[in-house]
């Protein structure tokens, strides 16, 4: 048995995402024996103690942290790492050592590396990638050009600075126009589909680069492929073994997979899905080559489009894949025999490996 932490909220966009997440991952650690310690990160960055009850999704309204819990911190104590309570007036009210975390964060500030660094510093084991893996995988220019260095197969893509959009809009138009239409404009620094506009046509992309930079100040654009089914699996490894999940395939209910079809109402997951054997090792073989690229530890998900003619090509991955009701991750390993409660007891395993 471990007293885990568990982190959920954030700065970020992917506030709300998180919660759902973490409601979840709490869900399954109630059927544990281990002691749960719940703490809410607001949206201005405070650490919270919580009661562990997450709202679902309701009328489409997503929970959030509330910040009503005494405020929580973190330091090295005499025997290792301990929550530190404070009370209203700012003294401390209780002390508890923690054995273990679980950081249940999307997006930037919990998992782009800053709160793995903090952890580590205090020198509390955590689930998931260390600080330079979550840094890259984080970033979908610098993970992109990663993926390239390593030969990985990847759609057309172009990375810039807004700042630099600002300053010769026309030299990054020319660049990309070795990019066929339909584009995806994206904040690099992002996920859960937040920011992120389709563009059909030129006249369209000034404000599709606004919505972008509106959350990140680096931009990715790329590729708009048709006729591409978008395929995920998942990953485990503890202690160099890499284990690679079943396929899973989204089915999209809006015209590409955004926010709302991830999280307010839900596209179609076909787990497993109905691809040949061929096509299953090839996934298998580019999942385990993008996880390595990146230095992935404990857990990631990878995504991969499958075109028309039949190429595999490879998306994104991510460090701290979604554990809502509606995520791929623990869907297909559910498929593959490992059931929500298991897979988080695995995770915690590696994490004190």
């Amino acid at each position: 048995m471990a007293r885990v932490l568990v982190l959920y909220g954030g700065r970020s966009a992917e506030h709300q995402v998180s919660c759902l997440s973490a409601r979840s991952v709490l869900a399954a650690l109630s059927a544990t024996t281990h002691e749960v310690v719940p703490v809410g990160i607001t949206r201005d960055g405070r650490w919270t103690l919580t009661d562990g009850a997450i709202a679902p999704v309701t009328d489409g309204r997503l929970p959030e942290v509330d910040g009503t819990g005494p405020t929580i911190g973190l330091v090295t104590g005499v025997h290792g790492p301990e929550l530190v309570v404070f009370a209203a007036d700012g003294t401390v009210s209780g002390r508890m050592d923690v054995d273990v975390a679980f950081p249940v964060l999307h997006g930037p500030g919990g998992e782009d590396g800053s709160v793995q660094g903090m952890l580590a510093t205090v020198g509390l084991p955590y689930v998931g990638a260390d600080v330079a893996a979550s840094a890259l995988g984080v970033d979908k220019a610098a993970m992109k050009g990663r993926f390239r260095l390593n030969g990985l197969p990847q759609v057309a893509h172009l990375a810039f600075e807004h700042e630099r959009w600002e300053r010769e809009a026309d030299l990054v138009r020319q660049e990309l126009a070795r990019i066929p239409l339909p584009w995806f404009v994206k904040p690099a620094r992002q996920g859960s589909s937040i920011g992120i506009t389709r563009v059909d046509d030129l006249a369209s992309l000034d404000a599709a680069i606004a919505e972008a930079a509106r959350h990140d100040d680096r931009i990715v654009i790329e590729e708009g492929l048709t006729s591409l089914r978008e395929l995920e699996v998942g990953i485990l490894e503890e202690d160099g073994r890499v284990e690679v999940s079943c396929v899973g395939e989204i089915v999209p209910v809006n015209r590409f997979y955004d926010f709302d079809a991830k999280y307010v109402t839900p596209s179609r997951l076909e787990v497993p899905a109905d691809i040949d054997p061929a096509t299953a090792e090839a996934i298998e073989e580019v999942a385990r080559r993008a996880f390595t690229a990146i230095g992935g530890r404990g857990m990631a998900r990878i995504d991969l489009f499958l075109a028309a003619d039949g190429r595999l090509l490879l998306n994104e991955i991510n460090t701290i894949p979604g554990f809502t009701e509606a995520s791929m991750f623990p869907r297909v390993w559910a498929a593959s025999g490992v059931d929500f409660t298991a897979l988080v007891e695995r995770l915690l395993v590696a994490a004190r490996a």
